[in-house]
């Protein structure tokens, strides 16, 4: 949590639990998250086959997940569907990468980064 705490002392920092943080430290992590950037719900989640809900009709405009650490942008029924990857070590034979997601004229817009080997 050490981490976290530094990271939330740089800027306002929102997580989930993943499958694999089990220990008690992941304990209080929540499974889900809903964050407002200048009027855009996010619905933050692990692993997308554990939403539970329709994020259209739920107002969300993106949904951010992670789980098979598989780079992803995706639009269904106009929500953006954004996997930034695994920017730790390479997984599998997937790339490294990390997503930045900008807002410009009002909308959001995703960016995927790939870090060479």
């Amino acid at each position: 949590m050490e981490i976290l705490d530094k990271l939330n002392g740089i800027a306002p920092t929102s997580i989930v639990r993943g499958n694999v943080d089990t220990g008690a430290w992941a304990g209080s992590l929540p499974c889900d998250s809903v964050v407002d950037i200048a009027g855009h719900q996010l619905y933050i989640v692990h692993d997308i086959a554990a939403i539970d809900l329709d994020p259209r009709a739920a107002g969300f405009a993106a949904v951010i997940y992670g789980h098979s650490h598989q780079p992803e942008i995706d639009y269904t029924d106009n929500v953006l569907y954004l996997n930034p990857g695994s920017i730790g070590p390479r997984r599998f034979k997937l790339p490294v990468s990390y997503a930045m997601l900008r807002i410009n004229d009002g909308s959001l817009v995703p960016e995927l980064i790939y870090i060479p080997p």
